[in-house]
């Protein structure tokens, strides 16, 4: 086999590591991993590196990472043709109200939902409880604050469903101060 031939395959560990995460049916850690294998934690995590980079060489799979737990998915420019596939519509659609809580909670997050219905100006009861029943936020914890109100994140369907490896990759979020009325609040059209 050539020296070229031979970077493009991926060693024993990194193949143990992919057929674990091909059956996980959640994200793994570096410590699970590290605990199955029987591996020392900074041999999983190169052993990750070179899996990702694997993936990134024209591969329909990609290694994502979140909250440092990882998983194998779909490489998002399939989305559409595993769609198909899958009998699936383009794109499950969300109502203006879902995006906007949705987008409070990914910039905000831990949020809680008298904040989010704050920053929205109406109650979002049904909202929040809809994106829960998606997959796309979580329950992440309680506030310290009176009543110990709920703190909502989003989760790694919510990255998928966006294409995102990352909370990191959201675009930034800038609001003009024209925009804003007295109170900080975002104006509506």
């Amino acid at each position: 086999m050539s020296d070229n031939s031979q970077e493009k395959t991926i060693g024993k560990i990194e193949e143990k590591i992919e057929a674990l995460l091909f059956v996980s049916p959640s994200p793994v850690s570096i410590t699970q991993l590290s605990n199955v294998l029987n591996e020392k934690p900074k041999v999983i995590e190169e052993s990750l590196n070179k899996l990702r980079d694997y993936y990134l060489e024209s591969r329909g799979l990609r290694l994502e990472e979140y909250k440092g737990r990882f998983q194998i998915t779909s490489a998002p420019e399939f989305a559409g043709i595993i769609e198909n596939y899958l009998g699936q519509e383009e794109t499950t659609s969300l109502s203006q109200a879902a995006l906007e809580a949705l987008a409070i909670v990914a910039y905000r997050q831990p949020i809680t939902r008298p904040e989010v219905d704050d920053i929205r100006g109406v109650n979002s009861d049904g909202v929040m409880r809809n994106l829960l029943n998606k997959g796309l936020i979580q329950e992440i914890g309680r506030s310290e604050g009176a009543g110990r109100p709920i703190l909502y994140g989003s989760t790694t369907d919510f990255l998928q469903y966006f294409g995102l490896s990352s909370i990191k990759e959201l675009p930034k979020f800038e609001t003009a101060t024209a925009e804003l009325n007295g109170n900080g609040k975002i104006l509506k059209d």
